[in-house]
């Protein structure tokens, strides 16, 4: 690492950021460099599906951040994984493909004033990097000759691009026993949950290739950016602060020169070409708190810490939103489940084997494999929860199995009305930031908590689930009413790792709008900090109904587009 200068300059390696930089450096007349924090992706645990049990809290791969104690949460603090490695939260999440619902950007739409966020508008940057692989299959003929894609899966899938999406390479049949049970319950079936509307129950989709995770930095860096001459990747590379100075040329204006850079030794300048621009996509997390350090935020927090003030923004670190998961366990009897399936040395050496042998079995899983979206209670408007449901329980993540056969139906308020901050506690670049999603601080999300905890046992009721006499563990049927369930809530509850909205995209005239409806940051003036934007899951005004990494990918990719002004 030297001093240097580049026509772009992206700051963190992850989701937004390995898509934006492969699109950034196809024009070859553009230097473009790419910073992460993190290593880069050789660990082997980070490709093998299963891996992320060994990513998450493991400080070559994980921020290992932690919550502040919340009051919604009976006082307890939440592990909050963040991916500090190439490919970002990409490297060590569930690896679930879900777009959310098209009432979501539709919703964007309005609230920023921007119609590009429109879910017809969005659905061309999903299509563009997907490589879905029904694509595989409607090009695949019985007989020989080729079939067409059908119009169905063209309107709404791309093939071909750099994102794979795959089928599971397992099944359950207690999890099959399950869908039957919701579709029983009145949850239609379905076999897409990203055709703008998500309701039903079935098996995720996932990112993977051939038993294998498919992380951003494999798709978008390997092997096209590393053979580009204007891409340079920086790893171990932690950005401290922007350069921000006013330029005379235009009134006194803020404009990002550049990014200062710590690689562990030394501090480095990386510094923008006339014109460039510097594109921060360190998450909701990381990017809060790198504004914050460089002076822009809440005046009030900046001067608590001795930072002078370029820009008073008060919704830097605001408007934090996320999943939070209600985890019901149900002891089960005569059902193949992992508890058992791991509980002995013979039984762990065979599932080995068999990913070794065909990348199949509980070494290819997801976290969670079967999904379900439906409504809490049937005043709501549109599906409002979603279920991940494991053919496994334990106490807490990273425990150890359980001894008895169960299954875990974890479910989460898709529209959280609660809302946290990301705050940083020092002017030090190395000490983490206060994180206080304050979950379940609204009487709406209780309500919402209380009502989803029926609704799974509304299911786990019906005729389909009989067969394996399904025992309520936890939280315990003892519980019934709405202020028993939602304390139990606050008990069990964890994250499902969705952060967003720490620095939302908004109308001018939204005071707590840290992003202008194309992603360049506002300056607090009126205007907007010339050469810089943030592309990440904080732009987002709302939470999507469902997994956000997706949802990160389309904005970057649409980010890209405004960029290049293709």
């Amino acid at each position: 690492m030297s001093e240097t200068t580049f026509d772009y300059i992206v700051v963190g390696a992850g989701t937004a950021g390995c898509l934006l930089a492969n699109r950034l450096s196809r024009n070859q007349s553009k230097r473009v460099l790419l910073l992460e924090a993190g290593r880069k992706d050789d660990y082997h645990w980070v490709h093998v599906p299963v891996g992320y049990l060994y990513c998450i809290d493991n400080p070559r791969t994980d921020w290992r951040f932690k919550t502040e104690p919340a009051a919604g949460l009976n006082g307890r603090s939440l592990l909050y994984p963040r991916g500090k490695v190439l490919g970002g939260c990409s490297s060590i999440n569930g690896m679930i493909y879900m777009r959310g619902q098209a009432r979501d950007y539709d919703q964007w739409a309005a609230l920023t004033g921007e119609d590009d966020w429109r879910w017809d508008n969005c659905l061309p940057d999903f299509k563009a990097h997907e490589d879905h692989y029904k694509g595989d299959s409607a090009r695949r003929a019985s007989s020989g000759r080729q079939s067409p894609v059908s119009p169905e899966f063209s309107a709404l899938h791309g093939h071909g691009g750099e994102w794979r999406v795959d089928k599971q390479r397992l099944r359950w049949d207690v999890l099959d026993a399950f869908a039957a049970a919701a579709v029983e319950a009145g949850i239609p079936a379905t076999d897409d949950f990203n055709r703008g509307t998500n309701e039903g129950v079935g098996y995720f989709e996932v990112n993977q290739k051939n038993g294998w995770r498919w992380n951003t930095a494999k798709a978008f860096l390997r092997p096209t950016c590393y053979g580009r001459p204007n891409f340079e990747l920086w790893t171990n590379a932690q950005a401290t602060r922007l350069l921000i100075k006013r330029d005379p040329h235009t009134g006194g204006a803020l404009r990002c020169t550049g990014v200062q850079v710590w690689d562990g030794r030394q501090s480095v300048d990386a510094l923008l070409a006339p014109g460039g621009e510097v594109v921060v996509s360190s998450g909701s997390i990381g990017s809060p708190q790198l504004l914050q350090l460089s002076g822009i935020g809440p005046a009030a927090l900046l001067q608590q810490h001795g930072i002078d003030v370029l820009a008073d923004l008060p919704g830097v670190g605001a408007n934090l939103q996320d999943h939070l998961q209600i985890r019901s366990v149900y002891k089960v009897q005569g059902a193949r489940t992992l508890n058992r399936l791991a509980a002995t040395p013979w039984g762990k050496a065979g599932i080995g084997l068999e990913y070794v042998l065909r990348r199949t079995g509980p070494m290819s899983m997801a976290p969670s494999q079967l999904g379900a979206f439906t409504r809490s209670s049937a005043d709501r408007e549109w599906p409002n929860i979603q279920y991940h449901v494991q053919p496994l329980s334990l106490d807490a993540f990273g425990s150890p199995l359980h001894s008895f056969p169960a299954i875990t139906a974890s479910v989460c308020n898709l529209n959280p009305t609660s809302r946290g901050t990301v705050q940083i506690q020092s002017a030090k670049f190395g000490d983490a930031p206060a994180i206080a999603p304050n979950y379940l601080a609204t009487d709406d999300d209780r309500q919402v908590a209380a009502d989803s905890l029926r609704v799974t046992r509304r299911i786990m009721a019906q005729p389909a689930m009989a067969r394996y006499v399904p025992d309520e563990f936890k939280p315990g049927v003892q519980y019934q009413t709405d202020e028993e369930l939602a304390r139990l809530a606050g008990d069990i509850a964890s994250t499902i790792f969705h952060p967003v909205g720490t620095t939302k995209m908004g109308r001018d005239d939204d005071p707590m709008a840290v992003l202008n409806p194309r992603l360049q940051l506002r300056d607090g003036a009126g205007g907007t900090v010339q050469g810089l934007r943030v592309v990440d899951a904080g732009a987002m005004p709302t939470i999507t109904s469902g997994n956000t990494n997706s949802p990160t990918l389309m904005m970057a990719e649409k980010a890209a587009r405004w960029i290049t002004g293709r």
